[in-house]
């Protein structure tokens, strides 16, 4: 009974030590994950953070070697002085409508077509499906030309229209397929639930399913917000009256050799300060809509 008695502390401490032992490893990896991740995000924030210093700097400190971290007198007139120097407000505008009607041609029309691809039965549906898809494959560039001959055709050279109208044909291919993969993962219980009180299958759409669609519909606003926000390509090729140019054309103003543009001599400061202002909006719709945005990433794959 001695024996036991005297062994069972011995236990207790040896239980204990692998526990502390344990414990202190755990820790150590947190430790480690997390300045792995502190690193990267400074490494990440790096050029935002290098971005927003050179908008406040003076011309005569952009080019001192070796670089300022940081301005000796914040300017923040350079922000005040894009606005003299460009019609930076009239392209933020045309931007925001340009954006604005695109999100809703998007949100409206691949609604319907991934609510006819995932809902109903009809004779070619898996094969059209399969075409959609398969337009993905093709690079934009294939039907750059085709689509500036018909907008040509049609009147519509150095006007917003080529830029929002298209968005209101079916959204593209990869906003249907997310669309549906999200219907999918829907029970359809709520449908049938819905048709036995007497619901047709627009009520349906309304009244069941698009509550249930918020994450992936969120999803889905944000992608295109910052595609359209961002585009580059179609704005250069359709649009040609600076007052017509959006903000990622615009910028360009202040990128090309000094005294090639009339608005003034384009500088380093300006075109950071720019940036930011152009930046900003996408960063808070990001945060303000990150909770809807993973959800819809994450529900969308869980049925193929």
């Amino acid at each position: 009974m001695a024996v036991e008695s005297s062994s069972q502390p011995v236990a207790l401490a040896h239980v204990t030590t692998r526990q502390a032992s344990r414990r202190q490893r755990r820790v150590f990896s947190n430790t480690l994950a997390y300045l792995g991740m502190i690193l990267l995000a400074l490494v990440f924030m790096f050029p935002w953070f290098w971005t927003l210093s050179t908008s406040l700097k003076d011309p005569s400190e952009l080019f001192i070697f070796p670089p300022l971290w940081l301005p000796a007198i914040p300017q923040f007139d350079n922000y005040l002085e894009v606005f003299r120097q460009v019609p930076f407000g009239l392209w933020y505008f045309n931007t925001i409508v340009i954006v604005v009607l695109s999100t809703a041609g998007v949100l409206l029309t691949a609604t319907l077509v991934s609510y006819s691809f995932a809902r109903f039965r009809w004779p070619g549906r898996d094969l059209v499906f399969a075409i959609t898809l398969g337009t993905m494959m093709l690079p934009g560039e294939i039907t750059l030309i085709p689509k500036y001959i018909l907008f040509k055709d049609l009147g519509w050279l150095n006007t917003s229209l080529p830029l929002w109208v298209p968005a209101w044909f079916g959204g593209g291919a990869f906003t249907i397929f997310l669309l549906r993969q999200f219907m999918l993962s829907l029970p359809r219980d709520f449908d049938e639930a819905a048709t036995i009180d007497g619901a047709n299958p627009w009520q349906v759409l309304r009244h069941v399913l698009l509550p249930l669609l918020k994450p992936v519909l969120a999803t889905v606003a944000v992608l295109h917000t910052i595609w359209t926000w961002n585009d580059f390509i179609e704005p250069l090729i359709y649009l040609a009256s600076p007052e017509r140019f959006t903000l990622a054309l615009g910028l360009r103003y202040f990128n090309v050799t000094p005294g090639q543009q009339t608005w003034g001599i384009p500088t380093e400061h300006l075109l950071m300060a720019s940036v930011v202002m152009s930046t900003v909006p996408i960063i808070v719709l990001y945060f303000a809509a990150q909770k809807y945005f993973v959800q819809g990433i994450v529900m969308s794959g869980i049925k193929g």
